[in-house]
């Protein structure tokens, strides 16, 4: 017989809205003061959009800092450079934030004199990602019961409980690994679902793999 638990996962989807700033950036310099100045939200919404986005593609450590440098102001090797800042590394958007800041500067260091302006119309215009999380109707209390939830879930509820959890406390830790572990001292499905790098699968391979990990768990579970 499966345990079951006190207290149930209930799964939440997530919402947001796009705010704009009224801040831009026509240069290098001027994206970096922009970037330090950056709330929370505004570095989210850079540094994370594609990948809810484009949720049926595999992200490639696509952002907004890096896109606008290399396609825009065309500095290829800067822009590649920020491309490279890996964000799963990362456990806080302060963490993130610090990352582009630093690599920015150095580029200003190694890259003195006359700095490309780009024309009207084409700066960077910083913009903040307003997010709402609402439950749903889904609530789990076993093994079973939360594969058939994240079997119907969108993958906007998928997105919220492992991209967005791991940048609040406790910073790095997916909610599904914390439920498992603080409710059922699953230490196994706990350890296999922290160390998936969801930020290479699309959120449906995401899902897919989530379940297979629980469903292979559950036989030995049951028989506990």
């Amino acid at each position: 017989m499966t345990e079951k638990s006190n207290d149930p996962f209930r799964f939440c989807t997530r919402l947001s809205l796009t705010e704009v700033t009224g801040r831009k950036a026509s240069n290098i310099t001027e994206l970096l003061e922009g970037i330090k100045a950056a709330d929370d939200a505004i570095i989210y919404h850079h540094t994370h959009r594609f990948i809810k986005q484009s949720h049926h593609l595999v992200p490639e450590g696509a952002n907004d800092f890096a896109y606008w440098v290399a396609n825009t102001v065309q500095a290829d090797r800067l822009g590649e450079e920020l491309t490279s800042i890996d964000i799963v590394q990362y456990h806080s958007l302060a963490d993130i934030r610090d990352a582009f800041v630093k690599m920015l500067e150095r580029h200003i260091v190694e890259n003195p004199g006359p700095m490309r302006t780009v024309a009207p119309c084409r700066e960077f215009h910083f913009m903040r990602a307003i997010r709402f999380s609402l439950p749903t109707e889904c609530a789990a209390i076993d093994y079973a019961s939360f594969i058939e939830c994240l079997r119907n879930v969108s993958v906007s509820s998928l997105y919220l409980h492992v991209f967005e959890a791991r940048l609040r406390p406790p910073y790095g830790v997916d909610d599904f690994s914390h439920w498992f572990k603080t409710n059922f001292n699953d230490e196994i499905v706990g350890k296999e679902i922290s160390r998936l790098d969801p930020y290479s699968y699309t959120l449906e391979s995401l899902r897919q793999r989530i379940i297979r990990i629980i469903e292979h768990r559950l036989p030995e579970v049951s028989r506990g």
